[in-house]
């Protein structure tokens, strides 16, 4: 029998708003599929920050592999606090200095207590990070059940197909080491504006 391959690409946009909040069985599935999708299709032109316990939940990653040296589209840091201080001062350096050619900004996390804080990220930076939140995002959120059917409000549903493909930890690792590998002539610290900036 043969299988079927996904069809989440290129019909996902992870770029498509400021912040898709998921719940329900199959949010954390859903979480490794927009990861992915950036990483593939957009892999030279975004970078996608995932703090080291989302990417073990989500990959299945050990605490020193993929360090931030590896690939210029995928910066891992110890945890959401330095995530976000990392997009924080990336933000404000790229405000300042009109950069208008840097890489776009993905955040892959479960929200967890930082609520508030990428909430005040989004609004003082309107256009700068989309984010994929987990936990407990008070803003719209898409639920998927087990079968991959998404219920999801208007703002949401619109960037989201009716029914999305289950993806495990195992094959998801497997596809994050072919999106690196894809890329992996870059091999460069992932900072959006290919210079140096302060490391969390």
């Amino acid at each position: 029998m043969r299988s079927t391959p996904l069809t989440y690409r290129p019909a996902l946009d992870p770029f498509a708003t400021p912040a898709m909040g998921l719940a329900g069985p199959a949010a954390v599935s859903t979480a490794r599929i927009f990861a992915l999708a950036a990483l593939s299709d957009h892999g030279d032109t975004s970078l996608v920050v995932i703090p080291r316990p989302d990417a073990t939940l989500l990959f299945g990653l050990a605490e020193d592999e993929l360090l931030d040296e590896t690939t210029a589209g995928l910066f891992i840091p110890g945890n959401l606090d330095a995530a976000v201080a990392y997009l924080e001062t990336e933000l404000i350096i790229r405000e300042n200095t009109g950069a208008t050619q840097a890489r776009r900004l993905l955040l892959v996390a479960d929200c967890d207590d930082e609520v508030g804080r990428i909430s005040k990220l989004l609004a003082r930076h309107p256009g700068g990070v989309s984010t994929v939140l987990l936990g407990p995002w008070t803003g719209d959120r898409a639920s998927i059940d087990d079968d991959g059917l998404v219920d999801a409000p208007p703002a949401l549903s619109a960037h989201l197909p009716n029914r999305l493909p289950a993806l495990s930890r195992t094959e998801a690792r497997d596809r994050l080491y072919a999106a690196i590998q894809l890329h992996e002539p870059e091999r460069k610290r992932p900072s959006g504006r290919r210079t140096g900036t302060r490391r969390f």
